[in-house]
């Protein structure tokens, strides 16, 4: 596929000016709003209890400490072009408005598909898990109830809360996180303070414990700890002062996931033993459990029952940031002409991509009808099966991402060859060789090998990319001036 010229955005004509009945609401999301957003969705106590057991068992063992660092220096690697190009190209489309501006409509059209099919994929296996979850920890306090109705009655609140303000979600998703980084850091520290089962051994960052066990596995769940990072450039149309706001909160955000696993990570294997992590974690009916069996040994009393619930409210964080990620793209979708118009208007009153909303929530509640109607399990089966369609579908536009970077700023602006070349590519062919992994071992990773699924799930991702191309081809032919300025910036 070729890459298409785009003219830059002094070339571009213009949309309509600003403050239309069906834009964005301005200004009223700060630093900390659109930071601890982005965090809700990488569910930091989420991934404490229910990926990072996964990673130590299947992975590399004590080298997972180690493997968070690596992923980290990533992440920040790739967000040296991605925020050097936002401030050229602030557009709620985020990856779809990128890859429209450094690739050209097509690209655009492409990315905005697999956007959407891969946050939902995201937020109806978070439906799943939620579901599963709850049933365990409500259902240890006497409140005994088929699995989803939990996940029910979070596609109903989830959907209130994105259907109104973009500024109610903040504040409930603000105080959510920190709740959870609360509940893990005061495990943390009262392992810190007793030392550990045997000392803090700094060891765990050496080459023999990243190369022990499936370095491969490690990375691909250490991976799903930063999943939602990249969101931060959705919210550029509705932040104050985007230009500043959205670059800090894109390093914020990555540093603090990052420190906070490599921190967390470390005492979860001081806390049993270097020589004691695998036998413990194979010794555990539940290796999700491993977490909570830490903070009944380091803190006990209600702390892990209390950590329990807050599981669940760290689900339900995830779930309204995928919400309104969503609910975003559908909207900037419709406004430049992919999907019909009615996705681009926002509600008189609340200004919140609010058919978007609605159109997510009725998707969420006929996937959870079918899964429980089916029988199927709401963690090994709707989680497990559809949240990798999601980390597939980011991988690929995280890729694409990056070389849209390094064609924009080869034609459009001035940049240093580190931000505009050397970062990008790195990370983009990191991001392309994890793709292509998941992508052919897909059956593998979600324990459908051997059947259709295991080809068919994964290959809805091209096939979202596919659509898009023709979506994009069709505005091109129909209305060329709105192919002309597909991506453009809108504050």
């Amino acid at each position: 596929m070729a890459v298409v010229h785009q003219p830059s955005e002094q070339e571009s004509p213009a949309y309509p000016p600003h403050g239309g009945p069906h834009e964005l609401r301005k200004n009223s999301l700060g630093l900390i709003s659109v930071t601890f957003m982005v965090i809700s969705a990488a569910a930091p106590l989420t991934g404490v209890a229910g990926a990072v057991p996964i990673a130590f068992l299947l992975g590399n063992g004590t080298g997972v400490p180690a493997t968070f660092l690596f992923m980290t220096l990533i992440m920040l690697a790739f967000s040296v072009g991605y925020v050097a190009m936002s401030r050229h190209v602030r557009n709620a489309g985020a990856f779809y408005a990128y890859a429209a501006r450094g690739l050209g409509g097509c690209w655009g059209g492409a990315t905005a598909m697999v956007a959407l099919v891969a946050y939902n994929a995201l937020q109806f296996g978070l439906i799943g898990l939620l579901g599963g979850v709850s049933a365990g920890v409500f259902g240890g306090f006497g409140l005994d109830m088929p699995w989803w109705v939990y996940s029910l009655v979070a596609v109903l609140l989830v959907g209130i809360l994105g259907y109104r303000q973009v500024d109610l979600s903040a504040k409930v998703l603000v105080l959510l996180v920190l709740l959870e980084y609360l509940i893990v850091l005061l495990v943390d520290f009262a392992i810190l303070g007793s030392g550990g089962a045997s000392g803090l051994s700094m060891n765990l960052f050496d080459m023999s414990a990243i190369s022990s066990g499936s370095f491969t596995v490690a990375v691909l769940f250490c991976l799903g700890s930063f999943m939602g990072f990249e969101a931060t450039t959705i919210y550029a149309e509705e932040a104050r002062d985007p230009d500043v706001t959205i670059p800090r909160a894109t390093y914020l955000s990555v540093l603090l996931i990052g420190i906070f696993f490599v921190f967390t990570t470390w005492l979860m294997v001081a806390g049993v033993g270097a020589a004691e992590l695998i036998p413990t974690l194979q010794g555990l009916q539940d290796p999700t459990s491993f977490f909570f069996e830490l903070a009944g040994r380091y803190v006990g009393g209600p702390v892990p029952a209390i950590a329990g619930v807050l599981l669940v409210s760290s689900l339900f964080a995830a779930l309204s940031a995928f919400h309104n990620y969503i609910a975003r793209y559908s909207y900037v979708a419709g406004r430049e002409g992919l999907l019909p118009a009615a996705f681009g208007r926002t509600h008189s009153t609340h200004q919140s991509p609010h058919v978007g909303s609605v159109a997510q929530s009725i998707g969420a509640l006929i996937v959870l009808a079918v899964f429980a109607g089916l029988g199927l399990d709401p963690v090994l089966n709707m989680f497990t099966w559809i949240s990798q369609i999601g980390v597939l579908g980011v991988l690929g536009m995280m890729s694409i991402t990056s070389l849209a970077v390094v064609a924009f700023f080869r034609r459009h602006a001035e940049a240093s060859l580190f931000t505009a070349w050397v970062m990008p590519v790195m990370s983009g062919l990191i991001m392309a060789v994890l793709f292509v992994y998941i992508f052919f071992n897909f059956g593998d990773l979600t324990g459908t090998q051997g059947g259709t699924l295991g080809i068919v799930l994964p290959s809805l991702i091209p096939l979202a990319a596919v659509v898009g191309w023709l979506l994009a081809s069709r505005l091109r032919a129909a209305n060329p001036k709105a192919f002309a300025v597909m991506g453009a910036s809108r504050t």
